[in-house]
């Protein structure tokens, strides 16, 4: 059966709203800071659960650098990591888009959400959530990202429908 086209909505990103699919990574209020450094920094633990050991998985840091798209977009692609988390800090202030899906084997676009960051968050996807490749707007920018290096491969796409998604 042919997918109709279909406009996401765009949210912004919260906590609460992306919990299904991972971890918001941001300084809140819900973070307790440690005091360090004499009193001239703080420090914010935890935030984010980073999961890479599986099958012989080690913490893998590297820098992503995302080319900026323009808006309308097509979504023709997700893809997952399922044997580890993935998680991705902007370097710079500028916003980024996150468009997630449940599913298993394959997305379930009924699930489809798309999510505005705004300054001061990143993200984490839990093993195995569906999720569009970088989408970085108005800007070229950098990313951290903790992923999951090692000997098995930890990267599956699915194609989405021709013309039936887009932001």
């Amino acid at each position: 059966m042919p997918v109709l086209p279909r406009k996401l909505r765009i949210e912004p990103l919260s906590a609460s709203a992306f919990r299904p699919f991972g971890d918001v990574i941001e300084v809140s209020d819900a973070t307790s800071p440690i005091s360090i450094n004499a009193g001239t920094a703080e420090r914010h633990d935890d935030l984010a659960r980073i999961d890479v050991t599986r099958e012989g998985g080690r913490p893998l840091l590297s820098i992503f650098r995302a080319t900026p798209r323009a808006l309308p977009l097509a979504l023709s692609v997700l893809e997952r990591h399922p044997l580890g988390s993935q998680a991705f800090v902007p370097l710079s202030a500028h916003p980024f888009m996150v468009v997630v899906s449940m599913g298993h084997d394959v997305p379930d676009v009924a699930t489809l959400r798309c999510f505005m960051s705004a300054p001061g968050q990143g993200v984490n996807y839990h093993a195995g959530v569906w999720h569009h490749p970088l989408i970085a707007l108005h800007a070229r920018c950098d990313f951290v990202v903790i992923d999951r290096g090692g000997p098995e491969p930890n990267c599956d796409e699915a194609d989405l429908p021709v013309g039936g998604f887009w932001i």
